[in-house]
Order: structure tokens, then C-alpha cells, then sequence
């Protein structure tokens, strides 16, 4: 490495942070850039370990000592080449991944580990700054076309493989502007849109077609896809959980995703009317990303509290035997958005909400759970009698996560699906020949890392059913490409 002993001399450090007092006035991205002399002694801390765990962590195979070094001896440019050589997307990695390189990180066995992944948004970031990163037309196309169901990560990123080999590519999206869960799932506290418009630009120019306010299977005919040589399915896991217990139908009750998207649609479009959080007492049922963003939502529309629940336990404060390293660690996370204000609250179930003679939710009612495990038997629910308890509040965001995709179009196109109505694939491949699937509608829901992954991956599978061959790239093997 460039600096052998750079681990020893220098703490990790990522970027700061505006004052919650501050930040929670907008929705505007947070974070105070490192200055570049400091992450050079970031990109040092990297070990010559001699078996980058990092790497194999890494579901796109980035190879994360390579641009580390490039970082530290100040070659930001060969840093981004290496990093755009198996990732599409740095940007979105780099500010939404829970980065498990880091959790595999080698140091991370005696000190904290590498900042991989605040490395990663800076190299990106410093590429758009510089000019670096531009559309790369291909020089021949094929007579090969090609329509991607869904414009998330997993879309994108095969459609941006499949152009670059010249097919012709097609993304039809059924908002009314690209990104998926990008654009309106992830508050812009943690994405800023324009983030994902000037990578969309860069695709435009690179040839890629995108249609938008098109649903395929609703108010696009899947008579409309004949014409395409091949046809990949991203169209992610949107079916949402529901939590059927006495009046979770009722107003006040809202799925976190309505909320979010509610929310972001309307710092673009003053028309849109958001649910009145201002005042109001917010229980948020659901300890995940998203549960964790209803609570950044919540306060900055000035919610007089934020109470958090979650059924599972507490995790430790420190990486649990049961999780060793290199595995992903069962580990307390405590997100940005708990820290601005949130009381949180572990093996709760929530039994009834609660109303009053008008039908305006005044609380619920809980029980105190523990998990009973048995060797070869699934955990099971144990209600503690008598931890009943009243919470009041105004209003429940369900954050309960996803059952898979919503039914409809696999069984218009005839593809076959598994029992959590996933997409059902070999090496990509539906059981329809000329049909591919990809991220969270073939694998459920997943890491935006996995996604842009599987999108890759599912890439070189049509380019292999059209050509009978591939030259796109998928994961890193270790190996650097030319330039």
C-alpha cells in the first residue's frame, strides 16, 4: 500500500455533520466534506492485508484496496476508473449502502475500519466535479432491442451494460420521473434528486430510451413488448406489509412508503398535500431504513415526538458472537435520524389502535414480547401477560418492510413465480426464454448494492442469449481493467 503504517498513525474519520438543529429546517443533504489531505490519510488506512475481505463482501466485487491507494497518493481520476469499472452508480453506494466491506474490513479486527465507503462518495463526487465522468456512446449498434421493466438501480444498471455492448435499449419506468425507490422512496435528506438526474442525463446521452408514466401491464399493453428481442423484468418487491390487527384501515394509519413519497413529490410540486405531522405525537412501528427515514421525515415537519417500536430485540452495542467476522454483524445501528429525536423501543407488538367517538386515532395498545428458540424449530412469538400498555399518538407509519412484487405482471407475461411471489430465475433467466429478471422482483428486498449487482449480472445473461457470447464485465475479479 502506499502507506504501510497509515492504520497505525491515523483514526477514522468520515464526513461531518450539519447540527441537527439546522439540518431539520430542510431536506437538503447534511454531510461537511472531509478536506482531500484528510482522506488521503483515510485511503492509507488501508492494510496490506493479503486477502481483502472487503472485496468479497462487496456484492459488485469493487476493488476497494485498488482505489484506495489512488485516493492516497492523490490519482482521484484513476480512483474513479477503477471504481466505475464495476460499479455503475457510485453516488447512490456511497451515500445509501450499509457498506459490508466495511464489516469485513481486516482492521476492523483490532480498530474501526476503513472509511470505505464515505471514500467511495468522494471519489464519485470528485469525478462529476472534474469532468470526468461522461456519456460513453458505442461506436456500432446491433439490430438487438431491448426493454427494462422498472428505471431503480437494477434497471439502470443493466440498461447502461446492455448499451454500452450497442443494443438497443428501452426503460420504462411507471412514475413520472426515473429512479424507482431512488426518487421518491429515499427522502432527499439522504439522496438529493438532482443526484439522480445527472446520471440519468449521462444515460440519455449514452442512447438509452426512457419512457416514463408507463406501468407495463396497466396503461401499457403487454402487446407493446413483442417487438423487443429481450425483455428484463426490475420492476422491485413494492408489495408492502400490512399489520391486520383491529383499525389498522383507518385514518391516521399510513404506510411509511405513502408518507415518503408523499413527502418528496411535494418539495417539487406545491400542489401536493402532506399528511399534518406538525404537532402531532408520531409512532413509527418498523426498526429498519425505512423506519429510521419516517423518523428524519417526521421531524423536519416538526412532530412534537417520534416513538420507535420494533418486535425483534435489542441488538448489542458490539458485533454479537452469533455474527463473527467477516459476517454482517448483528449490531445496534443508530442512523442520523434517530439522533435528531426519536425514542426507541425494542419487543413491542402492537395488538389494536385506538379511536375516539369521532373515529380520530388517539393511540394503541401493546404487548411486551420474547423470542422462545428451539434447536430446528423457526423462533417463536412468546406475549408477556400483563406488559399491556396504552401509547397515545396521532399518528402510525407502518415501516414493516416488503412482501415482494405486486401481482399482475407475471401472471399476464406467464412467468413463473415462488412462494413470496418472487420471480423465479435460472442464471437470470425466466422460465419464458426471451425474459430476464433482476433485483428485488427476482431476489426480494435487498441492498441497493445487490440491486445494481443483479442488474449487471442479469446484463451479461441477455448479452449471452442474443450474441452467444459476452464481453460485459460483472463483478471485479481482483483484476484492473484497462483503461
Amino acid at each position: 500500500m502506499g502507506k504501510s503504517t497509515g492504520f497505525k498513525e491515523f483514526k477514522r474519520k468520515e464526513d461531518g455533520y450539519i447540527s441537527v438543529k439546522n439540518r431539520i429546517s430542510n431536506y437538503k443533504e447534511f454531510t461537511v466534506k472531509l478536506e482531500d489531505k484528510e482522506l488521503k490519510k483515510q485511503g492509507s488506512r488501508c492494510m496490506d492485508c493479503g486477502i481483502p475481505f472487503c472485496h468479497s463482501s462487496c456484492p459488485l466485487g469493487n476493488l476497494i484496496p485498488d482505489f484506495n491507494l489512488m485516493v492516497q497518493q492523490g490519482e482521484w481520476q484513476k480512483a474513479s476508473w477503477i471504481l466505475h469499472s464495476t460499479n455503475n452508480f457510485p453516488e447512490f453506494t456511497g451515500r445509501l449502502c450499509p457498506a459490508p466491506c466495511e464489516q469485513s474490513c481486516v482492521l476492523g479486527l483490532i480498530e474501526e475500519p476503513v472509511s470505505i465507503e464515505n471514500i467511495e462518495k468522494n471519489i464519485v463526487e470528485k469525478g462529476f466535479e472534474n469532468g470526468w465522468i461522461r456519456a460513453k456512446v458505442p461506436k456500432k449498434r446491433t439490430n438487438n432491442k431491448i426493454a427494462i421493466i422498472g428505471s431503480g438501480p437494477a434497471g439502470l444498471a443493466a440498461a447502461q451494460q446492455l448499451n454500452s455492448a450497442g443494443h438497443n435499449v428501452t426503460v420504462y419506468e411507471k412514475e413520472d420521473k426515473i429512479g424507482g425507490l431512488l426518487r421518491y422512496g429515499i427522502p432527499n435528506f439522504k439522496l438529493e434528486k438532482h443526484i439522480i438526474d445527472r446520471r440519468v442525463n449521462i444515460l440519455i446521452e449514452e442512447g438509452i430510451i426512457f419512457i416514463t408514466n408507463a406501468n407495463v401491464g396497466v396503461n401499457v399493453n403487454i402487446e407493446e413488448l413483442e417487438d423487443y428481442d429481450a425483455i428484463i423484468l426490475c420492476g422491485g418487491a413494492s408489495n408492502k406489509r400490512e399489520l391486520n390487527i383491529p383499525g389498522s384501515k383507518s385514518a391516521g394509519i399510513i404506510q411509511a412508503m405513502e408518507l415518503l413519497t408523499q413527502q418528496t413529490r411535494s418539495l417539487y410540486d406545491n400542489s401536493i398535500k402532506i399528511t399534518d405531522l406538525k404537532n402531532k405525537n408520531v409512532i413509527v412501528i418498523g426498526g429498519g431504513d425505512t423506519g429510521s427515514d419516517c423518523v428524519g421525515t417526521s421531524n423536519r415537519n416538526g412532530a412534537k415526538s417520534v416513538t420507535n417500536f420494533e418486535i425483534m430485540p435489542k441488538p448489542p452495542n458490539k458485533r454479537s458472537p452469533k455474527t463473527p467476522w467477516p459476517y454482517w454483524p448483528l449490531q445496534l445501528k443508530t442512523s442520523s435520524s434517530h439522533v435528531e429525536g426519536c425514542e426507541r423501543n425494542w419487543l413491542i407488538n402492537t395488538k389494536e389502535f385506538l379511536f375516539d367517538n369521532k373515529n380520530n386515532l388517539t393511540g394503541l395498545k401493546t404487548v411486551e414480547v420474547k423470542w422462545e428458540t428451539k434447536n430446528g424449530e423457526r423462533p417463536k412469538l412468546i406475549e408477556i401477560k400483563g406488559s399491556e400498555k396504552i401509547w397515545n399518538c396521532d399518528i402510525v407509519l407502518l415501516a414493516l418492510g416488503f412482501l415482494g412484487p405486486k401481482s399482475g405482471l407475471a401472471q399476464q407475461l406467464g412467468v413463473n413465480t415462488d412462494e413470496k411471489s418472487n420471480y423465479k430465475t435460472n442464471n437470470y433467466q425466466t422460465n419464458i426464454s426471451n425474459v430476464f429478471s433482476a433485483g428485488d422482483m427476482r431476489r426480494g428486498q435487498s441492498l441497493i448494492v445487490w440491486a445494481i449487482s443483479e442488474g449487471r449480472e442479469a446484463a451479461r445473461e441477455v448479452d449471452i442469449y442474443l450474441t452467444g457470447s459476452s464481453d460485459l464485465a460483472t463483478k471485479g475479479d481482483g483484476q484492473l481493467p484497462a483503461m
